[in-house]
């Protein structure tokens, strides 16, 4: 059989490829076992296959491998990785491979990285609030179980501490079902890494956490797998075990840059800023593996960190994933330079889902006017603002004053909280109304009058 072969006929090494001739039935994805002659080994995977030889992207550095002495093995299958409940409260590599301690974890099952596709019409659609705590989510572009909703964020904006905080504070509403967090970081610095691990452990939240740390200085190539054992390990945790996971990929551009990278050393004609034409597709093969499916108990729920070359959202990478995801948190650098955390721009972000979430039984009846005013009232305190830089705070009238003094109380009571401080919905809903009861009534528009009429704060009510 093929895998009882040793095949010492590789023509060539270039990046992160290796070439292996007179190979004629070999299967793409399939996965190969390098030996050098040394006696050390190394994974690969089949990324291209012909009558005559087979191309194979190794898992790892390809210094060392001499094409006259490296023998190659072919499995027979694709990259497995093994699953488990008792991942959780655990960390591992790039690979799947623990390096939290020497404690082998009793795997379950082996799966495909690559998942299993899912029919459509057995998706079922999200509908559950998710509870972040964080004020500029919950209340203004809420996160729904089943969601993919990703986070565009800029080099030195704190998506970090984010993420981090979210992985902390995340919970199903009203729900008893079992929550878990899936995180992996996507060539990561080893300071990140260090802080993720070390802030779950602090706040206790490694115990319902299974990381995956792939280091900056790890192989690019490792990234292409990173997010896909991440997600088969979320799937397991979701589909057999009945959880509501929320997945986390922290950093998508990483990613692409290792796909561009991939694309390169294949001499692949490049498409948009050098990544490959096909970028928009493989992408969409990550993301669409979060969602509900009808008669399994357990849900995958995605936030996608995507930090913006330049600060650039028409990139190709956060331009593709607007395409495919289901909205956006969008980080602000103006905000950040005033000292807010988490400086979440109310305007530039969206949750297209977040109608299915809220409302009477989910979060309160209210929900979407208090969101709605909250967003006009600030657009209108950013025109203010805009003009008083132009003719004086002196010259606005009165209701743009108020409407100036609005914003920014909103940036810094509504938008700004602290790291380790957690709000409840109905904490953000007072607050939102709190803010909005320094308006004139009247001004109240997008909120229904029953509303206003139980929820406005009068003077001296």
């Amino acid at each position: 059989m093929k895998f009882d072969i040793e095949y010492k006929t590789l023509t060539s090494v270039a990046g992160p490829l290796v070439v292996v001739g007179k190979v004629n039935n070999a299967a793409y994805n399939e996965i190969v076992k390098i030996r050098m002659k040394n006696g050390e080994e190394r994974l690969g995977q089949v990324l291209e296959t012909t009558d005559e030889y087979a191309v194979v992207q190794v898992f790892g550095p390809t210094n060392g491998i001499n094409i006259k002495t490296t023998s190659v093995s072919f499995l027979g299958e694709t990259f497995k990785i093994g699953v488990s409940e008792e991942m959780l409260g655990r960390v591992f590599d790039g690979q799947g491979r623990p390096k939290d301690n020497d404690i082998p974890v009793a795997y379950e099952e082996r799966r495909d990285i690559n998942g299993e596709p899912i029919n459509p019409a057995s998706r079922g659609m999200p509908s559950d609030f998710i509870e972040t705590g964080i004020s500029s989510i919950d209340g203004l572009n809420t996160l729904v179980r089943g969601q993919k909703l990703p986070i565009f964020s800029g080099s030195g904006l704190p998506h970090n501490m984010l993420t981090a905080q979210i992985t902390r504070q995340a919970k199903v509403k009203n729900s008893s079902d079992g929550f878990a967090v899936v995180f992996a970081g996507i060539g990561i610095t080893y300071d990140d890494a260090s802080y993720f691990i070390e802030e779950f452990r602090r706040t206790g939240a490694l115990s319902r956490t299974v990381a995956f740390i792939n280091l900056a200085d790890d192989p690019s190539i490792e990234r292409i797998i990173t997010p896909r054992i991440a997600l088969t390990t979320a799937e397991f945790l979701a589909y057999e075990k009945g959880m509501h996971v929320l997945v986390i990929l922290n950093d998508m551009t990483n990613y692409a840059e290792a796909l561009r990278e991939l694309a390169s050393a294949r001499e692949e004609v490049p498409g948009r800023r050098g990544y490959p034409g096909y970028m928009y597709t493989d992408l969409a093969s990550i993301y669409e593996r979060a969602g509900i499916i009808k008669g399994k108990k357990g849900s995958i729920t995605q936030l996608n960190v995507v930090t913006m070359p330049s600060d650039d959202v028409t990139h190709p990478i956060p331009d593709l994933t607007g395409y495919i995801t289901e909205g956006q948190i969008y980080l602000n650098r103006e905000l950040y330079n005033k000292g807010i955390y988490p400086p979440i721009n109310p305007q530039g972000s969206l949750s297209r889902l977040m109608n299915q979430g809220i409302g009477h039984g989910k979060t309160r009846e209210d929900h979407r006017g208090v969101a709605d005013q909250l967003y006009g009232a600030y657009a209108r305190a950013l025109e203010a603002k805009n003009l008083s830089a132009i003719v004086g705070v002196e010259a606005l009238s009165e209701i743009d004053r108020i409407y100036l003094n609005f914003g920014e109380k909103f940036e810094n009571n509504f938008v700004r909280q602290g790291f380790d401080e957690s709000r409840s919905i109905e904490d953000t809903l007072s607050i939102g109304w709190d803010l909005l009861s320094k308006l004139p009534e009247t001004d109240l528009t997008r909120i229904k009058k029953e509303y206003v009429s139980k929820y406005y704060k009068k003077e001296g009510k």
